[in-house]
């Protein structure tokens, strides 16, 4: 039988043990502690990232984007058919977009060196916004400031189909003014734009337009199957300039209400 003193002695073993247990559990706490902080500081690395990126993400402000720039390097893709050997050249500039839009921008200018008309085929990209009023773009083409507000003119038959007219509001109807006009094609992306201040009278003005339209021909389609498709179907329609200023064949059925108006 063993005496009480043997009965609550503890051995060495045990001893070793039990401190070895609780070094594990001090051992086990800081290995957690210390993957804690290090999540911590991996946590506040990326948030310093992020911060050190804020510039970069607020490149969506259009204002910080990359925009048009002229493309030296690329060749005109459209012409006009010419009416006679002595009609000048046009200036021709090409602007691409890093999102993918192209712009082939055609203009002239009279013996004063002022803008006399202008045409604008733009090949949509992903920077197409169609929230834009397109009126705004028109406005700034024809020098008018993008706060001007214009107002439909009628429309115009081409070889493209109907195109609208557009003039600055409140134009005397007794005054001809620049006419702008716009068509837009949905397959391919393509929007033809421009104005024309060629003519002293309002038909005059709307023959111009559509001749400039019937005469613009496509040199090269970019490996673009639907714009050459596009302007061979048109060219079946085209027809031949007449700018004497007829008005009965440039307003379509669709435009006849248009024609005591204007």
């Amino acid at each position: 039988m063993q005496s009480p003193e043997a009965s609550t002695a503890v051995s060495p073993t045990q001893i070793q043990l039990t401190l070895l247990a609780i070094a594990d559990e001090v051992v086990g706490t800081l290995a957690h502690l210390v993957a804690y902080v290090g999540a911590l500081a991996l946590f506040a690395i990326l948030a310093l990232a992020a911060l050190g990126q804020l510039p970069e993400l607020r490149g969506d402000d259009p204002a910080d984007k990359p925009g048009w720039s002229t493309g030296d390097r690329s060749h005109p893709a459209f012409a006009l058919s010419r009416i006679d050997s002595s009609e000048k050249t046009a200036s021709y500039t090409i602007l691409r977009h890093p999102e993918g839009g192209r712009k082939d921008v055609m203009r002239w200018a009279s013996a004063a060196d002022q803008p006399l008309a202008e045409l604008e085929i733009y090949r949509e990209g992903g920077e197409f916004d169609v929230a834009r009023p397109v009126a705004m773009d028109l406005a700034i083409q024809m020098g008018l400031g993008a706060a001007t507000s214009l107002e439909q003119a009628g429309l115009i038959e081409t070889k493209f189909g109907p195109v609208a007219l557009f003039r600055p509001i409140g134009t005397d109807k007794g005054t001809p003014a620049c006419l702008g006009y716009l068509k837009r094609n949905e397959e391919p992306a393509l929007q033809i734009s421009g104005f024309s201040c060629q003519g002293d009278t309002l038909p005059a003005r709307r023959a111009a337009i559509a001749c400039t339209l019937n005469r613009l021909t496509l040199l090269t389609s970019g490996n673009e199957p639907k714009l050459e498709e596009l302007f061979a179907r048109a060219e079946l329609k085209r027809r031949a300039c007449d700018l004497a200023g007829s008005p009965d064949w440039l307003l379509g059925a669709a435009n006849a209400q248009l024609r005591g108006a204007l």
